[in-house]
């Protein structure tokens, strides 16, 4: 499995197309991007799967309330 992919992904906040470079040579990661067209921080939760030699890529807000 490739270490770097790049990976289309939509910031919850405004809508925009944003691509982002992931690097999995680290194994599962959390971790936050700013997006550039709203500046707003994207959360991104990238799970690697060595088995099957995927990566499964979460995006939120990361802004809901829990009460």
């Amino acid at each position: 499995m490739s270490n770097y992919t790049e990976q289309a992904v939509v910031c919850p906040h405004c809508g925009h197309n944003i691509r982002i470079t992931l690097d999995a040579s680290q194994g599962s990661q959390e971790f936050y991007d700013d997006c550039p067209a709203c500046c707003h921080a994207i959360h991104l939760n990238m799970q690697v799967d060595e088995l099957h030699k995927t990566i499964n890529l979460f995006v939120d807000a990361d802004d809901e309330q829990i009460f």
